[in-house]
């Protein structure tokens, strides 16, 4: 199946991606959960600020391609991705197409750093590997390796080919170590319990707001 997305529909299948592996607890999202998820500040490239509006159109072409649904069971609508299930993939390969959604082109050594919480890939062998078998399902590809850069990324092609990405490559003077530093990784794992009380702080929001009708 071919897929040609818009990047906010790449950004918000990425959230419904991440959440529902990460806090399945608290998975499918409410419009509200799925926006403050588009708007994370952490471990997010790049951090946007889309309205209400603008997820919804993106969850209308979401649904248009049957990778996204919509659940009335409760008061207030939730959505969930159908991508997984659309696209055969088991959770390694969903988890290495999530970061790349969220993050932008990376490195093996970065995609196994901060596919932590989703998959637990036990070596940079079991992380390259899954990546050629993306790249025979014509959803990742290798771009070349830039000047200065130890190793080459890779891409996801939900939203086109390597020339999408072309202005946004980093340069030399930011190309990463394969492996993050502890200290960046503490960095990393801080903005991510950060965000996650947000995403809290917005649930007990919205369940007091339930109460309150009743």
């Amino acid at each position: 199946m071919e897929l040609l997305l818009s990047d906010t529909e790449v950004r918000v299948l990425g959230c419904l991606l991440e959440k529902e592996m990460a806090t399945p607890d608290y998975y499918p999202l409410s419009l509200h959960a799925l926006v403050n998820a588009c708007n994370q500040k952490s471990n997010r490239t790049p951090v946007v600020s889309f309205s209400e509006a603008t997820v919804l159109a993106a969850l209308a072409g979401l649904k248009e391609q049957g990778l996204s649904w919509q659940s009335d069971a409760s008061r207030v609508p939730k959505y969930s991705e159908n991508f997984i299930k659309v696209c055969n993939l088991v959770n390694r390969e969903a988890a290495l197409l999530c970061a790349l959604m969220l993050r932008g082109p990376q490195t093996v050594g970065e995609l196994r750093g901060r596919t932590e919480r989703l998959h637990d890939f036990e070596s940079l062998e079991a992380v390259a590997e899954t990546l050629e078998a993306l790249a025979g399902m014509a959803l990742v590809t290798r771009l070349p390796r830039q000047p200065g850069c130890k190793e080459a990324r890779y891409m996801h092609t939900l939203a086109g080919g390597p020339e999408t990405v072309a202005a946004a490559m980093p340069g030399p003077a930011t190309c990463l170590p394969a492996m993050a530093s502890p200290t960046s990784r503490m960095a990393a794992l801080e903005e991510e319990v950060a965000a996650l009380r947000q995403e809290l702080a917005a649930l007990q929001k919205e369940f007091q707001a339930f109460k309150g009708q009743f």
